[in-house]
């Protein structure tokens, strides 16, 4: 009888691995292929030649002027002239795009559409006193440019790059490495690896 026992209890022990291993497996599936048939995803390697760019913000952003070390808002900007601060965002996303994707000469030719979320930059206190950072996040979303069907659906890029503070700040302005200049570098790079490698997709 104990021998039956153990048995059993042997049996349910495999029973609830078993249920525990399956769950793991499709919280850590790659999102594209969870509900898909069998057979219709598959892994890629990317081939775009970049078209053009699409670059939207919400008209409900906060945008802030204010001074303090971290204002409470979407977008804080400084490194542009008092303006319209979602033109002057969407402007370096052109650029960096364009020098991104310059080398980008594939088969087949996408545009890339950038939904802004976030651009929280450095005030000008906090930038020549403690520093901090630049926290740029949006999604994106690769299109094809022929049919105009999504090859990549959206999937937000959190990009963060250091913004040095007091005298580092002034030794990197002296020798041409303004604010502008270190992000619109950064999100070049930032954007070329976003639109290179493999990707799991539906299929193109």
């Amino acid at each position: 009888m104990a021998m039956m026992k153990c048995v059993a209890m042997f049996g349910l022990m495999l029973g609830a691995s078993a249920c525990a291993d399956a769950g793991l497996a499709t919280r850590n599936a790659p999102l594209p292929t969870l509900g898909l048939g069998v057979g219709t995803s598959q892994v890629v390697t990317r081939d775009y030649s970049v078209q053009r760019m699409q670059f939207h913000a919400p008209d409900t952003m906060k945008v802030s002027e204010g001074n303090g070390y971290y204002p409470l808002a979407d977008v804080v900007w400084r490194g542009d002239p008092v303006g319209d601060r979602i033109a002057q965002i969407g402007a370096i996303f052109e650029t960096a795009m364009d020098r991104g994707s310059a080398d980008l000469n594939g088969a087949t030719p996408v545009v890339v559409d950038i939904a802004l979320k976030r651009f929280h930059g450095v005030t000008e206190r906090t930038r020549f006193s403690v520093g901090g950072v630049y926290n740029m996040v949006f999604d994106m979303t690769v299109l094809d440019a022929r049919s105009g069907a999504v090859i990549e659906p959206a999937r937000e890029v959190a990009a963060n790059l250091s913004a040095p503070g007091g005298n580092a700040a002034l030794v990197a302005e002296m020798h041409g490495q303004t604010e502008k200049v270190r992000v619109t570098d950064y999100l070049t790079q930032v954007l070329h690896d976003e639109l290179r490698g493999e990707v799991q997709t539906a299929g193109l």
